[in-house]
């Protein structure tokens, strides 16, 4: 969904990127910095109850994603293993922003509801991303589909702004609802995505790996 504005972002990041390369910075170690400063500011804020911080920390350290890639293309570092190391680490971050979440609802936020809405956005968002990186493993595509990483924690962080300053743990929770019945969506458009491509393989006379 938000694809279409990557293009503004990277332009507006280039710049750092830049700054970055001449420091000598890494564009690993970018990812790796990135990926334990949204693991902490989430394990930090969102527990407490300070949503907006976590919410508004979450996202800033999340435009790491992009910013470890733009200085790879820059530099002429594009690699599989920076690849794969981006894409481990971005599971990780998921899943520690979720899992924070959940801490939030067993504390302050104090709603069973809530916290089994999030372990649903966890499970079905860790979903979503396996489902594309095994599909390209086959041989095929799955990059389709309502919810991206990046889709799934702006929802996140609206929802968390909206629910501190509403004083109700509850829009949070109902958030989580809709972002997780979305990413579901996303997993069984990849699941058919997927499937369609099989089948023309093998329609074709070739042989599905």
């Amino acid at each position: 969904m938000l694809e279409h504005i990557r293009g503004l972002v990277t332009a507006i990041i280039s710049p750092i990127a830049r700054l970055l390369l001449r420091l000598g910075v890494s564009p690993d170690a970018i990812t790796i910095v990135g990926t334990v400063a949204t693991c902490t500011a989430a394990l930090w804020f969102a527990p407490r109850g300070e949503l907006i911080a976590a919410a508004l920390s979450v996202t800033v350290f999340a435009l790491f994603d992009l910013l470890d890639g733009t200085m790879a293309r820059m530099s002429n570092r594009v690699s599989k293993f920076g690849a794969f190391l981006d894409s481990t680490l971005d599971r990780i971050a998921d899943a520690v922003v979720f899992g924070a979440v959940i801490l939030y609802f067993g504390g302050p936020g104090d709603s069973m509801v809530g916290a089994g809405l999030a372990l649903l956005c966890l499970v079905t968002g860790v979903t979503t991303s396996y489902a594309r990186a095994r599909a390209e493993s086959l041989g095929f595509t799955a990059r389709v589909g309502l919810m991206e990483r990046a889709d799934r924690l702006v929802v996140l962080g609206i929802a968390a702004i909206a629910a501190e300053v509403s004083d109700n743990p509850m829009v949070l929770a109902w958030g989580l609802g809709v972002l997780g019945v979305l990413s579901a969506m996303t997993v069984v458009q990849r699941i058919l995505a997927v499937r369609s491509q099989a089948h023309a393989v093998e329609h074709s006379g070739g042989v599905e790996k």
